[in-house]
């Protein structure tokens, strides 16, 4: 509070807080829209780079085993096929088919492949280093091999961490750590039946070499995982981050269509893409700090940052120079009104210059010289003011009214019936917010709906034994706008003069609906003792007297309140507009209002 006062108590402190909320603000949100705006390039581009960078990975991972595979062509050989299909093949078919391994081999040049191996369903198999060997058919009983049987047309790529991986325990002496083998069937060409396999051991150095030479920002790598998640090459930096190769996610990730994450379960963000390798069945897994990504939008941040502080302790600086010297002149003229303020009539302004506040000082001091012949007759036309105004308050709220009102506060209490004295405390609020309605004429229907709910509210408690009521207007019509206290006065004569002496319980009906496009209607019905037909000319009469009725003792009389919202309508809207009456006695009486469609 003490600070809000320091800054609404001076024109020097306002023009500083408003020139630095205009300066600021717009730095403020240019800098967090630039920032926003540059955060999400450098987050889209970084993570496009490390997507396109995986698949480009995985793309040389295919070029390489697609080129290693065309070794498999060596099963289509005749000599291999006689060799595997007939159990007494001679060392020359051997020869011949190690002639053409070497062959094979001259053309492609394979450098990483380390030996390649024929064997049948016997056991019986040639291979580089070996030549011709035998092995027990149960070495045969390889789960790898028994997957080929069943489906003959896949080729398997099978890792160094495989449990299944061909070992000399299955009887292939040339084995060694770091061989991914690859193996495929050898069908027979007249009938399509498996004969044999053939294993091509790759070194695994040609997968590590990329996960090894390709990195991703500081501390992101990549690593190679199969179609459950398990890790198969790790490169040497993420020895560290074995944490990511057993990741829940991982697994979930490669099987959906979307292949990248953020994940935040271990203590920082980090960024997961996956890539599948089409020819080998695996998937190239990235994975980055999400904080290196965006390194970039940082420094673009603690640029903006210094940027928009600068030129904020500028702009107020400048503000402070050129503010003291533009107020100096109002606070001379500020103490010269104080002194006026305070009865000295003789305060005079003398500023140099011809400006507007130069202007203001010279106006002030002719103000003051009329102010000693205007003081009387200002004080006289102020109190004929406030009796003007205390006639029309008392002409628009019934003291008497307000009086049983509070005596019925007062009452209920005593009786310590605090939930209806609260009910109607808000009633009776409400009802004089909405009757002042910050000097408007015209409010919305639905205002002036609340106010006569809270008028019969209040009027409810009172003669709760003798009235019911009804507010049956549709919404779509609550914008449209009516004079204020236009329903009141109307639903007052109701109650006082239809139901009050009415034997039994009476009921007060308020309907609405459009006449047409441009005109709508507004209902007061009563089920009350009625008007006599006299009565009711003589009403019908007086609203067509330009003068309102008197009024008489503490009530209003039963047409002073009718003629008050007639006159006020037809000299607000024109004499096409107005209210009718119709009643029948013993029966009720209905008003009906007739006003011109304003929508709000």
């Amino acid at each position: 509070m003490g600070i809000y006062r320091k800054i609404t108590s001076s024109l020097r402190a306002k023009l500083l807080t408003m020139f630095v909320i205009l300066t600021c603000l717009p730095l403020i949100v240019v800098g967090l829209i630039s920032y926003n705006k540059s955060y999400k390039v450098v987050y889209t581009n970084s993570k496009s780079a490390t997507m396109m960078l995986s698949a480009q990975l995985a793309t040389n991972i295919d070029n390489v085993f697609t080129d290693t595979k065309k070794l498999l062509e060596l099963k289509k050989d005749p000599n291999v096929l006689h060799f595997l299909f007939s159990q007494t093949s001679s060392n020359l078919d051997a020869r011949e088919i190690l002639q053409t391994m070497s062959s094979y081999r001259q053309t492609y040049q394979y450098d990483s492949v380390l030996n390649i191996t024929m064997i049948n369903l016997y056991g019986r198999g040639i291979s580089e280093r070996k030549g011709v060997f035998q092995l027990e058919r149960n070495a045969l009983r390889n789960p790898h091999f028994e997957y080929l049987i069943q489906h003959p047309e896949a080729v398997l790529n099978i890792p160094p961490v495989d449990p299944s991986a061909l070992a000399p325990l299955d009887g292939f002496q040339y084995k060694k750590q770091h061989i991914i083998s690859i193996v495929s069937t050898v069908k027979q060409r007249a009938t399509h039946e498996v004969i044999g396999f053939i294993i091509i051991d790759v070194d695994d150095s040609i997968v590590k070499q990329f996960c090894d030479n390709v990195t991703i920002g500081t501390s992101g790598f990549f690593y190679v995982a199969d179609n459950n998640g398990n890790a198969i090459f790790i490169p040497s930096k993420a020895s560290n981050s074995t944490k990511w190769l057993q990741h829940e996610d991982i697994p979930t990730i490669i099987k959906s269509e979307n292949k990248e994450f953020i994940d935040n379960t271990q203590g920082k963000p980090e960024f997961i893409v996956t890539s599948p390798s089409k020819s080998t069945g695996w998937n190239i897994v990235g994975v980055v700090p999400l904080q290196e990504i965006v390194e970039e939008a940082n420094s673009i941040r603690q640029l903006i940052i210094i940027s928009v502080l600068l030129s904020i302790i500028f702009a107020i600086t400048l503000h402070l120079f050129v503010s003291t010297r533009l107020t100096r002149p109002v606070r001379i003229l500020k103490n010269k009104m104080q002194l006026a303020a305070s009865g000295f009539l003789e305060a005079k302004v003398v500023l140099a210059g011809t400006d507007e506040i130069a202007d203001l000082g010279n106006s002030f001091n002719i103000m003051i010289g009329k102010i000693r012949m205007l003081l009387d007759q200002s004080i006289r036309e102020q109190q004929e003011i406030q009796k003007s105004d205390l006639r029309a308050l008392q002409a628009q709220i019934n003291p008497h009214f307000l009086y049983n009102t509070l005596d019925s506060i007062l009452w209920l209490a005593q009786s310590e019936k605090k939930d209806q004295v609260v009910q109607m405390v808000m009633a009776l609020s409400k009802l004089f917010r909405i009757s002042l309605s910050k000097g408007k004429d015209l409010i919305t229907l639905e205002k002036e709906i609340e106010h006569l709910q809270s008028y019969l509210t209040i009027q409810q408690m009172r003669y709760r034994d003798i009235l019911d009521y009804q507010i049956d207007i549709d919404s779509s019509l609550h914008s449209l706008h009516i004079l204020k206290m236009t329903l009141q006065p109307i639903v007052e004569n109701a109650l006082y003069h239809g139901l009050k002496n009415k034997r039994g319980k009476g009921l007060i009906r308020i309907t609405a609906a459009l006449e047409d496009e441009d005109n709508f209607l507004i209902k007061v019905e009563d089920n009350g003792k009625g008007i006599s037909e006299t009565r009711l000319q003589e009403l019908r009469k007086d609203l067509m007297e330009p003068h309102v009725p008197q009024v008489t003792g503490n009530e209003v009389s039963g047409g002073f309140g009718l003629h008050n919202v007639h006159r006020r309508i037809r000299i607000y809207y024109g004499e096409a507009y107005g209210v009718q009456i119709n009643s029948s006695e013993g029966e009720g009486t209905d008003v009906t209002i007739r006003i011109p469609c304003t929508w709000g």
